[in-house]
């Protein structure tokens, strides 16, 4: 298979329509319908079902779709950090969601600087759930990521805290009087319901709360009794007069971590690691 006949299987099975994926190619829809059927002799199956009623994903279509953008993400990878090496500068890009982990964070960037030779850290402050995407398409090289609430399927990594759970509330609402919380108590409170955050896919469970994109839109949420969160107690570290942080009893412990590739082999990522370790 080649990956330009990947980027365009990849596109058409976004868009379900041929016309639509032809266009954000900037190709004709001709040379893009005889790719993929090029794909589909090449492998053997079909990938798509096209009848009247439009264009679906087969099971088959369904299961390269998933591998394709793992291999795409992987060339890019593989590009970027080819460049970065070619640069001859000893830096490293760490991603970490914004607000979060900045007393851990500080700790580590200062007890690396303090090392010989150390690499200059790059701090790239993302969304929720993107750190595992920008280490797996190269954009990082490491990344600041929570267990259980993110995937580590293929990376490496280093615990750095573990802590409790807690439910961040709106500070006049009845249930910030408690001294401890269960999932119970929060999760089906008529006028205050449970924040979403996405999935391991980037998706979003289904529910009443809001979809969260970003800390200071949890933050104001909660603050105008919107909704209300669960998330690591360092959480406590951002919030407002108008939050209170109740422990959850019953909740897994969160473990913050240090990631990087599995197949990594880049001394300037194992120097850090080695601080990460020693903190």
């Amino acid at each position: 298979m080649e990956t330009r006949e990947l980027r365009y299987f990849v596109t058409v099975a976004e868009e379900l329509h041929f016309s639509r994926a032809a266009e954000r190619l900037g190709i004709a829809q001709p040379p893009l319908s005889r790719a993929i059927q090029q794909l589909e002799r090449r492998i053997g199956v079909a990938l798509f079902e096209r009848n009247r009623r439009g264009v679906a994903l087969t099971d088959a279509g369904q299961v390269l779709l998933a591998e394709a953008r793992v291999i795409l993400d992987a060339v890019a990878a593989a590009a970027r950090r080819t460049l970065r090496a070619a640069s001859c500068t000893n830096r490293l890009t760490l991603a970490t969601k914004a607000g979060a982990n900045h007393d851990l964070l500080r700790k580590l960037l200062d007890a690396h600087a303090a090392e010989p030779g150390a690499a200059e850290i790059e701090v790239l402050l993302c969304g929720m759930g993107e750190q595992a995407p920008m280490l797996r398409d190269g954009r990082a090289d490491v990344a600041l990521m929570q267990r259980p609430f993110h995937s580590m399927a293929g990376f490496d990594t280093e615990d750095l805290r573990t802590e409790e759970q807690v439910a961040i509330l709106p500070a006049g609402h009845p249930l910030a009087a408690r001294t401890s919380l269960t999932m119970a108590d929060i999760s089906d409170v008529a006028d205050l319901p449970l924040a979403r955050w996405p999935c391991l896919d980037g998706a979003y469970p289904p529910g009443p709360g809001p979809e969260i994109h970003d800390q200071s839109q949890l933050a104001q949420l909660i603050a105008l009794g919107r909704t209300v969160a669960v998330t690591s107690a360092s959480a406590r570290s951002w919030l407002w007069s108008a939050h209170v942080a109740v422990p959850l009893t019953g909740a897994p412990p969160v473990t913050t971590v240090l990631a990087w590739p599995a197949h990594s082999r880049s001394p300037a990522i194992a120097r850090l690691v080695r601080t990460a370790a020693q903190l």
